[in-house]
C-alpha cells in the first residue's frame, strides 16, 4: 500500500463550504423561530442551539475514539485527499483488503469524516455567533439611548474568545491524526471539547438577567474546589480511555483480586510516549495500564464524594436546587456508567454516556460558577450595555 501523505490541503475549501451548508439549517431554524424576536434574544438562542449541537459532537466525538475509527482517513483534513469518502473509495478498499480488521475501513472512514463534518460546522456557527456579536455591540454603541434598559448579553470578547479555541481544537484534531492517537494529543483534544461547552455556557448565562443573589464566598470556594476535582477526574478518564486502560481491572470493587494490584506509575503517567508504548520505545506493560486505571478509581470515589457533599450541602443551605438535582443526577450517572464499563466489558453505550455525563457535569458546575460570582464581577462579564439611568 502506497504511503499517504498525513496532511493534503486540496479538500480544505470544500469542506469548509460543507460546514457551512450543515449550519445553514441551524440559523434557518434560528431565524424562522425568533423571526419576531430582539437582535439580542437571536443571538441567545443561537448560542443556545450551537450549545447543544456542541454537546452531541462531544458525545460524536466519544463514539468516533471508542469504534477506533479515530484513524478511519489517515490523512488531514480529508480523507486520502478527498471531501468524502465515496471519492476515497478504491483507497479506502486497498487498506481494508490489506488489513481488514485495521483501522481504515469503510465505515470507519465515514465515521471520522461526519465527526469532522460535525466540527466544521460547529465552527461555522461559532463564526456567526462572533460576527453578530460585535455588530450587536457596536449598533448598541452607536445608540446608547436605545440600550439603557435593554437585555443583557455577553461581551463580544467570549464568542471571539470561543472561535479562537474552537480553531485550536481544529489543530489538535489534526494533530490526533499525524500524531497517530498519541495519547496526550488525543486527551487534551477531549479536554478542550469539555473547555468549548463551558464558553459557550458562559455566554448562555450572559443573556440571562442577574437574578441569583451572590452567594457566601466559602460556597464559591466549594463550586470552584468541586470543579477543580471533576476536570481532574475527566483527565484521568481521558488518559484510561486513549491507553484503553479500561479492561485492565475487570472486577469492583477490587482490581485483579486485589485491593493495591501491582502499579507503575511512573511508566503508565509518563505523558509523552505513543500510544501503547513507553518513553523509550518498549511496549506498555500491564503494570503501567494498572495504575492509569486505578488512578481514575481512586480519584472517582473522592470526586463522587465532593460531588455528594456539595449538593447536600447546597440543599441544607436551601441554595441552587436545580444545581442540586443535576449535581446528584449526574453524580449516580457517572457512577452507574462507569461500573457499567468495568463490569460489562466496556460496552459501547456505557462508555458513550460516561463522557455525557462528564460533559454534564462541566455545564451545571460551570452554569453554577457564573450565576452565583459577585455582582461587580458579572457586570464586567455580562454588561447590561451603556446603562446611563436607573435599571429597569
Amino acid at each position: 500500500m502506497n504511503a499517504v501523505s498525513l496532511v493534503n490541503w486540496s479538500p480544505l475549501w470544500a469542506l469548509m463550504l460543507l460546514g457551512a451548508v450543515l449550519a445553514v439549517g441551524p440559523l434557518a431554524w434560528v431565524g424562522w423561530r425568533q423571526r419576531h424576536a430582539s437582535s439580542t434574544q437571536r443571538l441567545r438562542a443561537l448560542t443556545l442551539l450551537t450549545l447543544f449541537l456542541t454537546f452531541d459532537l462531544v458525545l460524536f466525538g466519544a463514539f468516533t475514539r471508542l469504534t477506533d475509527s479515530g484513524l478511519g482517513c489517515p490523512d488531514w483534513p480529508g480523507c486520502y485527499g478527498q471531501a468524502h469518502p465515496v471519492a476515497a473509495q478504491a483507497d479506502i478498499q486497498a487498506a481494508q483488503t490489506a488489513m481488514p480488521t485495521g483501522p481504515v475501513t469503510h465505515r470507519k472512514a465515514w465515521v471520522e469524516m461526519i465527526h469532522r463534518y460535525l466540527a466544521t460546522s460547529v465552527g461555522a456557527l461559532i463564526v456567526v455567533l462572533t460576527v453578530a456579536s460585535w455588530r450587536l455591540h457596536r449598533r448598541l454603541r452607536r445608540t446608547p439611548a436605545a440600550s439603557q434598559h435593554g437585555e443583557p448579553y455577553p461581551h463580544p470578547l467570549w464568542p471571539t474568545l470561543t472561535l479562537v479555541w474552537v480553531c485550536l481544537q481544529g489543530a489538535f484534531g489534526a494533530l490526533t491524526v499525524t500524531m497517530k492517537l498519541f495519547p496526550l494529543i488525543v486527551t487534551l483534544h477531549l479536554l478542550g471539547g469539555l473547555a468549548l461547552l463551558a464558553l459557550l455556557m458562559v455566554q448562555v448565562v450572559g443573556y440571562q438577567p442577574r437574578a441569583t443573589p451572590p452567594v457566601l464566598p466559602r460556597w464559591r470556594w466549594a463550586l470552584w474546589g468541586v470543579a477543580a476535582l471533576v476536570v481532574l477526574q475527566i483527565a484521568l478518564g481521558g488518559w484510561v480511555s486513549t491507553n484503553y486502560a479500561v479492561l485492565v481491572c475487570s472486577d469492583f470493587p477490587q482490581c485483579q483480586g486485589r485491593w493495591w494490584p501491582l502499579m507503575d506509575g511512573a511508566q503508565g503517567f509518563t505523558l509523552w510516549r505513543s500510544l501503547g508504548l513507553t518513553a523509550e520505545g518498549a511496549h506498555l506493560s500491564l503494570e503501567a495500564l494498572t495504575a492509569i486505571h486505578y488512578a481514575h478509581r481512586l480519584v472517582a470515589y473522592a470526586a463522587l464524594l465532593a460531588l455528594a457533599a456539595l449538593a447536600w450541602r447546597l440543599h441544607r443551605a436551601a441554595l441552587l436546587p436545580g444545581v442540586v438535582r443535576a449535581l446528584a443526577g449526574l453524580a449516580l450517572w457517572q457512577l452507574l456508567t462507569g461500573l457499567s464499563n468495568v463490569l460489562l466489558g466496556w460496552p459501547l453505550l456505557g462508555a458513550v454516556a460516561h463522557t455525557g455525563g462528564a460533559a454534564g457535569l462541566v455545564l451545571a458546575l460551570t452554569w453554577a460558577l457564573c450565576v452565583t460570582g459577585p455582582r461587580a464581577g458579572a457586570r464586567v462579564l455580562f454588561p447590561q450595555p451603556f446603562a446611563t439611568g436607573p435599571s429597569a
